[in-house]
């Protein structure tokens, strides 16, 4: 068991609806040399260690496919869109928590905009539905 799947509690049952939150462990700057500890993998641990106690999971991923604007994470909970991120650092790993946070309190499933910090704000790469997703047919409901 790594570092980071001690700080998550990997192995112990975490609630259907927590958010997760997934970061590029490979991730490095826009034309940064390959170098290690790669900036991914840093923001990773921070990640974890800012979301010790709140119930919150961090989970390293090898690609998030987003590579021109690495650091990247996403943030997701069952039932709710999930968010991709760039641009990031070790200093946004406190922003992702309180994204995850947001989002896992979000009756709407939809991370709201007020209240989001500032690098989530900046750094929002995609919002993705959720599987059982159904746009709403404004024609049907209002005919």
């Amino acid at each position: 068991m790594t570092s980071l799947d001690q700080i998550n509690g990997i192995g112990t049952r975490a609630s259907s609806d927590a958010a997760i939150i997934y970061v590029c462990i490979t991730c490095r700057h826009s034309g940064e040399s390959e170098g290690e500890p790669l900036p991914g993998a840093a923001l990773a641990t921070a990640t974890a260690t800012a979301a010790q106690g709140t119930g919150i999971s961090v989970r390293e991923v090898r690609c998030l496919a987003n590579c021109t604007r690495g650091p990247s994470a996403a943030i997701r909970c069952n039932g709710s869109w999930t968010y991709v991120f760039g641009g990031l650092d070790i200093d946004c790993a406190g922003a992702l928590v309180e994204g995850a946070r947001l989002l896992a309190r979000a009756a709407d499933g939809l991370m709201p905009w007020r209240g989001r910090p500032a690098p989530l704000k900046r750094g929002l790469i995609a919002r993705v539905p959720p599987l059982d997703f159904q746009e709403m047919n404004v024609a049907e409901d209002v005919g």
